[in-house]
């Protein structure tokens, strides 16, 4: 019989039941790809960690699986991870192999205790986005106040502006209809000043809507300071998942030129749910 310990997180929350869930095996070693994927498929969650040894200075390496597909890069299953091992290595930084590269998770600390963490994330490539009357079709609005863009860090998101926070919350999205959109996200957010309000719709990725998709939030900010809306340098606020009962909160913030990216850093908090082991085999 094999069974693994496992930890659940609510990331970008401080406190419990709020965020977004997270499943994190801290001993991935000898699991198929196959079990993994079940694994993640009963848990049911957004995301399921597994850790992996890494060489080097690097504190791990990390494999992100949804319930229906794995993900070189995510931003809450980074931060949650970064959490959990943050209360086993008493390190300033917990530093995570992802698909997508080497992500660095800066971890402040009061005693022994995580209190927020900081990850600095992969730069986003921007693409055009051909298929703009069908998805504004889909979600139900006539426009966007800002060009509609891709972004991919890992996964892809497209990024919906919306003219105010109440059209934001009245969002009544046709997921059928989104689902065509196979392996691409939409977040719909609005605001001003240093604060946003976001949801997050991926019915393509088996996730009708995400509590709080970190992400998304590096590549918001950069859309953001791209076309004008905030300064690059400045940190914004986003809010999320309410309407799912599941509120989160999230930092990001983008560094460099619109010509040049430099650097994009997302933070949050995260809170240890539940603890034991699980029966893999």
């Amino acid at each position: 019989m094999d069974t693994r310990r496992y930890v659940i997180a609510d990331v970008f929350t401080d406190a419990p039941l709020e965020g977004n869930q997270l499943a994190v095996f801290t001993d991935g070693q000898g699991l198929s790809d196959e079990t993994m994927q079940r694994v993640a498929r009963e848990l049911n969650l957004s995301e399921t960690v597994f850790v992996l040894p890494a060489p080097g200075d690097t504190h791990a390496t990390i494999r992100i699986f949804t319930p229906f597909t794995e993900l070189p890069f995510a931003g809450h299953p980074v931060l949650g991870t970064a959490f959990v091992l943050g209360g086993l290595i008493p390190a300033p930084q917990i530093r995570l192999q992802t698909g997508s590269g080497l992500v660095p998770i800066a971890l402040t600390r009061e005693g022994a205790q995580v209190t927020f963490g900081e990850m600095e994330q992969p730069i986003p490539a921007v693409e055009p986005f051909s298929r703009e009357d069908e998805l504004l079709a889909a979600l139900g609005v006539e426009r966007s106040e800002l060009p509609l863009e891709m972004y991919r860090n890992g996964p892809r998101f497209v990024y919906v502006t919306l003219a105010g926070e109440a059209a934001v919350a009245e969002l009544t999205p046709d997921l059928r209809a989104l689902s065509r959109f196979d392996g691409v996200g939409v977040l719909c957010s609005a605001g001003s000043g240093t604060r946003y309000k976001a949801r997050m719709f991926a019915p393509g990725l088996g996730v009708s809507e995400d509590p709080a998709t970190g992400s998304a939030a590096g590549p918001l900010a950069v859309h953001l300071a791209r076309h004008g809306r905030i300064a690059f340098g400045q940190q914004i606020e986003i809010s999320q998942g309410a309407e799912i009962q599941r509120p989160s909160l999230l930092y990001a913030r983008v560094d460099g030129a619109p010509e040049r990216i430099d650097r994009v850093a997302v933070g949050g908090c995260a809170v240890v749910v539940a603890r034991g082991e699980y029966r893999v085999a």
